[in-house]
């Protein structure tokens, strides 16, 4: 097919309510490593990652080794069946999840398809194990697109049908905006011990449980104060609920050093859900939870693509290649590299107001003037528009559609992130010649 044919069957076929980045939507012809061909046979440096999912480079050849040699042997048998490749990341992931020896361990996993599923799956678990039905999530947050997920979701952007009952959204620790028009860490992190006046006032005073994003995603990565998700869990356990960590984007080493987001607040998790960067593109969802809270569900169930061997053989591949290539160290230092240079930008370009996030999962958040944080939302479109002319590819998030995302392979290097500083300083620079224009007429 050629290009326009592609784009022709898109309009006609697929549901228009697909999200796309570009009035003329991107299309991808093919991928390796940290680059991404279009139909048009351009390359663009891919700092993106199709969502915080390609975790170790497209098309890796260590992982897609093991894929081809597991679709071979054995593709598909559901979970009414036990398969090695199930039990075997199973058992991986039990060695690797926050305090492993600990009697209260995360140790027993439930696979699906994608993180909406995975975070249904902690939601039903919770209310199994608490026998209470109340969840709180936080404003700003992002947890899936189905039914429920979008329920717990804390952005009206992404929540389509009626509210779902039974679901409060506290306010969440976004320092950059604080809810309370306080400054951290004068502020004593108000947004952590309001959580406790939430649960009184909000709800039946008996919670199933707390789902939040270490970093919130499409959020825009906001990242809370060190003391935050203490605080928060704290209060959530003294009402009877557990905590829910959403590491759907944040896991696997994204943020540097640890496997899994949370830890970087010395917090443990109840369950942790994740999918994304587990598969490096493989549709996979994972609910982990302490074995107690596994066993409270009660009666059967089933998950017909959950746990398939080819794609469960990926996400041990990928795990082991990040252990053998030292990924979670790369991915801080190389993070580090990253982050000052977009502090340099930021220095250079009034329109970035704050760079955040941590490891490979780091965010520049617009605005049209420093002093009143004016969300810069027209001007995030052209950046859009811009770092597509200049071969680099980013995502875009935040309520005001004013962050800029980036979430490169987790194997890139530091000549990767110069070529793409480049490029992006570029991309600054045109749109900010096309703002002063527009100003001058």
């Amino acid at each position: 097919m050629t290009k326009q044919e592609i784009l022709l069957a898109q309009k006609e076929f697929l549901f228009p309510a697909v999200f796309h980045y570009f009035k003329e939507p991107l299309v991808v012809s093919h991928a390796k490593d940290q680059y991404v061909w279009d139909a048009d046979g351009n390359q663009y440096l891919d700092f993106f990652g199709g969502i915080v999912t390609v975790s170790v480079g497209h098309c890796n050849d260590a992982v897609n080794r093991k894929v081809h040699a597991q679709i071979d042997k054995l593709e598909h048998v559901s979970t009414v069946f036990v398969n090695e490749p199930q039990v075997a990341l199973a058992q991986k992931l039990a060695q690797i999840t926050p305090a492993p020896t600990s009697g209260n361990a995360l140790r027993k996993s439930f696979f699906t398809n994608s993180g909406s599923e995975a975070n249904e799956t902690a939601i039903l678990a919770a209310r199994c194990y608490t026998g209470s039905t109340e969840i709180i999530a936080l404003r700003h947050s992002y947890h899936g697109r189905t039914a429920g997920t979008m329920g717990v979701t804390g952005q009206s952007t992404w929540k389509l049908g009626p509210p779902q009952a039974g679901v409060v959204h506290a306010v969440n620790a976004y320092c950059y905006r604080c809810p309370f028009g306080l400054e951290y860490p004068s502020c004593e992190v108000k947004c952590a011990q309001d959580m406790e006046q939430v649960i009184r006032t909000s709800t039946s005073g008996r919670i199933a449980g707390l789902i939040a994003e270490p970093i919130q995603g499409v959020g825009g990565f906001i990242t809370p104060p060190k003391e935050y998700f203490k605080i928060v869990t704290d209060i959530v356990r003294r009402y009877g609920g557990i905590f829910i960590a959403d590491e759907v984007q944040t896991a696997w080493g994204r943020t540097g050093s640890k496997w899994f987001g949370i830890e970087h607040w010395d917090v443990q998790p109840d369950i942790i859900t994740s999918a994304k960067g587990l598969g490096n593109g493989m549709p996979i969802g994972l609910t982990i939870a302490r074995p107690e809270i596994a066993d409270a569900m009660k009666g059967v169930t089933i998950s017909t693509f959950g746990g398939n061997p080819v794609v469960t053989t990926a996400a041990k591949a990928v795990i082991d290649y990040i252990e053998e290539q030292n990924l979670l160290r790369n991915t801080e230092e190389t993070g580090a590299y990253l982050r000052g240079k977009l502090i340099d930008l930021k220095d250079k370009y009034q329109l970035i107001g704050d760079v955040r996030g941590m490891g490979l999962l780091l965010a520049m958040e617009l605005v049209e003037d420093r002093r009143s944080k004016a969300p810069a939302t027209a001007a995030t479109l052209l950046m859009m528009d811009a770092a597509r002319e200049n071969r680099i590819m980013i995502g875009r998030g935040g309520i005001y559609g004013n962050v800029l995302r980036l979430s490169p392979p987790m194997n890139i290097n530091r000549a990767d992130v110069d070529e793409f500083i480049l490029r992006l300083d570029a991309s600054f620079a045109k749109v900010e010649a096309a703002l002063l224009a527009g100003s001058a007429k």
